[in-house]
């Protein structure tokens, strides 16, 4: 029997992280993990890099992505588990989700320069090219998102943390916060279906809508991510029973997205882990 540890939800220069997928596979394999999944926001730009670096480095590392989707004015995350990634329309789907967070990042700058703070998106783009440069990533379809927004207001002397940034202005609630219209959910599993992709809802204990998780059951979703560096032993245990009485797979992660100002975000790589068997309990549903 195959026995080891994997992270599976962690960011990259791909997205919002501030690594480069390579270094984060190396920081997954200094921190003693057999595996880890990369799963940038609507995009897998950063698979390549980092499966290249898992296979010199002896882990094994899992392509997904996290998709941004919304039901009933409310985030929700679905993780996709080894989605071709060759498969056109995917990438077209992909490429869609990453439009419509660009014209979210245009709202909410908007709403920043409503409030009177002076904002660009140019500046937010400078911002996001800066951090993917000093992480050695790539700008081929890296996605743009609120830490980026928020860095610009750190540095302009807005707010002084990242924490800050979201309080006041970014997280559901602040004051430039912006919804518009995007993928629902259920379309995501479809899609995700269509793709070859294993289907997980990404930390549903930060929702608040345990209605909304047994929706997304009953409409053919694969797994809960049980393990998350926002869940409490609460959360943990309530979505751990969810899973087992619906027969879905429980998965977990540390959601790592770099360091900030020298603080890690959400968790660091291999804080939340579950066992290497649930790999082929992700493969075995696609």
């Amino acid at each position: 029997m195959v026995v080891g540890k994997a992270d599976l939800h962690n960011h990259t220069t791909a997205s919002d992280g501030t690594m480069s997928p390579a270094t984060v596979v190396a920081r997954a394999k200094a921190a003693g993990l057999a595996a880890i999944a990369i799963t940038d926001h609507d995009t897998m730009a950063g698979v390549e890099e980092a499966m290249a670096e898992g296979s010199k480095l002896g882990l094994i590392v899992v392509p997904g992505v996290e998709l941004s989707t919304v039901a009933d004015g409310r985030d929700i995350h679905i993780l996709a588990y080894y989605p071709d990634c060759q498969d056109n329309k995917w990438q077209e789907r992909l490429a869609g989700l990453r439009a419509t967070r660009g014209k979210r990042n245009e709202m909410i700058v908007e709403r920043l320069v409503q409030l009177g703070i002076a904002a660009t998106m140019e500046e937010v783009e400078q911002i996001a090219a800066e951090q993917m440069r000093a992480g050695g990533g790539t700008s081929k379809g890296k996605t743009i998102g609120r830490p980026h927004i928020a860095e610009l207001l750190i540095r302009k002397g807005v707010v002084a943390t990242m924490a800050e940034a979201f309080d006041r202005y970014l997280a559901e609630g602040g004051a430039a916060y912006v919804n518009p219209p995007r993928l629902h959910p259920f379309e995501a599993l479809e899609w995700i279906r269509e793709a070859g992709g294993t289907s997980v809802v990404a930390h549903p204990g930060l929702y608040g809508r345990d209605d909304l998780v047994e929706q997304l059951i009953q409409k053919g979703v694969q797994g809960i991510e049980v393990y998350h560096s926002d869940h409490g032993p609460e959360e943990e245990h309530r979505n751990a029973e969810l899973a087992r009485r619906h027969g879905l797979i429980m998965t977990g992660g540390s959601d790592f997205h770099g360091e900030r100002q020298g603080k890690v975000f959400h968790g660091e790589i291999g804080s939340r882990t579950v066992d290497l068997a649930v790999l082929d309990q992700l493969s075995n549903k696609r």
